[in-house]
């Protein structure tokens, strides 16, 4: 039973309400809508999350497909094929993270693959959402090249009919990871490479890896929140607390975002977590795009001016003065690529003043604000500000400013400096500032 009778909608909304406020989810849920009914999300859930979380799961879905979103579901199953394989008698063995697949296995992976399937859409279905499991018919594949794998197939075709024909009906697809050759001999793939291949064909707006530890995490075990691929790929891969099997999952994302839209972007978060991570910028869980790069200005004549004021003026909702470019003394600028993100700093009191710092609607929540941050702060390691007390971005520079004072609607934040005489004499600086946008 597809439910999406608006009083439905309007109540799941009122409720994400607690997550997020209502221009956000309003924002995402268009995003979703135009990205189209197959190109909204293509979800890979692994295995133990069907043994370990199934009703976080199902709830998330069930949400989903309420509000009239219907993601594409690519399960594996790992864990429990391992036990079925022990129960066999047969060991598992694993070559470079992928199993090693002899007819024995493929028959007893079938197997399992089928029953966990089964049980995610059967589970689903008890709670009145229509499923479609698709066991097959969907991923062509070749024998692959490494002979010691044994039947594990190498993705080259993707036939979409029938995940279209599950959407066309109202219905959720599940699919797992197997193959067949053009002589209809089935094969073993990894439930990973499925759905990177799955993303490369539907080109989707999400791609979701649902996974225990909710996200990737740093060297103190702390969820990474963005990752901008084409500022942080270099100096993740090169750190010695990421491990293998975490390097290999950035590795894939990078590939799959390369072959993707730029609008496109992959989430690593918890089942419990799938809302908050779809329907708010701050997110939970690891969202990785592929970015845009950072470009620093030191002379205005290089900085595309008109681009700067129509993100001020549609993030602020106020007019910016017609001569502030002319009259600005530029220390420096930052602006990522595509003038999604901008920070004007000038000098006051021989010390740099961030005059300006925006990032365009439609950007917030990709990490573009942080990476631009990182680089400006790096940049200038002594710098202060000013901000109007309702400024909803304050809660992100208390966290990382070394200090601040209040003085009527404004407040004065900074970074490193170190006097009395210096911190008084920016405080001071920054409050005589005119204002630019009104």
């Amino acid at each position: 039973m597809q439910n999406n009778h608006p009083k439905i909608k309007d109540t799941i909304i009122q409720l994400l309400s607690n997550l997020a406020n209502p221009k956000e989810i309003d924002q995402y849920l268009n995003r979703f809508v135009n990205a189209g009914q197959s190109q909204f999300a293509v979800i890979k859930v692994g295995g133990a999350i069907l043994d370990k979380d199934l009703e976080n799961l199902c709830s998330s879905l069930a949400f989903l497909e309420q509000i009239g979103l219907f993601p594409i579901v690519v399960h594996g199953a790992g864990p429990q094929l391992n036990i079925n394989l022990k129960k066999a008698g047969i060991q598992s063995e694993f070559i470079d993270g992928q199993r090693v697949t002899t007819e024995k296995v493929l028959t007893i992976a079938k197997k399992t693959f089928i029953q966990q399937n089964l049980k995610l859409a059967n589970r689903l279905q008890n709670m009145g959402v229509k499923t479609a499991s698709i066991t097959s018919g969907v991923f062509t594949a070749k024998v692959t090249s490494n002979e010691q794998l044994g039947l594990v197939g190498e993705v080259n075709s993707i036939d979409l009919e029938p995940i279209q024909l599950a959407l066309d009906n109202g219905a959720i697809p599940i699919l797992s990871s197997l193959a067949e050759t053009d002589s209809g001999q089935s094969l073993n793939i990894n439930a990973d490479v499925a759905t990177n291949q799955l993303a490369i064909a539907l080109k989707p707006f999400k791609i979701i890896f649902l996974t225990e530890t909710g996200g990737l995490l740093d060297q103190n075990n702390k969820i990474i929140s963005s990752v901008n691929l084409i500022t942080d790929y270099n100096h993740l891969m090169s750190q010695d607390w990421l491990h293998g099997g975490m390097k290999l999952k950035i590795k894939q994302v990078a590939e799959i975002l390369s072959q993707l839209p730029a609008t496109a972007s992959v989430s690593i978060t918890k089942p419990s977590h799938l809302a908050k991570e779809l329907f708010t910028h701050k997110g939970s869980g690891t969202l990785i795009r592929k970015g845009e790069s950072i470009m620093q200005h030191s002379d205005i004549e290089t900085i595309k001016t008109s681009k700067i004021k129509s993100i001020l003026e549609n993030s602020f909702k106020k007019t910016l003065d017609d001569n502030y470019f002319e009259t600005l003394s530029l220390y420096k600028a930052y602006t990522t690529y595509c003038y999604r993100a901008a920070a004007i700093v000038t000098k006051e009191s021989g010390i740099p003043y961030l005059d300006k710092f925006v990032v365009a609607e439609e950007a917030k929540g990709e990490g573009l604000g942080k990476t631009l941050w990182a680089t400006m702060t790096s940049d200038n390691p002594k710098l202060f500000w000013r901000s109007r007390t309702e400024n909803k971005i304050n809660n992100f520079y208390f966290k990382h400013s070394d200090g601040c004072f209040k003085k009527d609607s404004w407040t004065v934040f900074w970074i490193g400096l170190e006097s009395f005489s210096e911190i008084n004499a920016c405080v001071d600086a920054a409050l005589a500032k005119p204002t630019s946008l009104n």
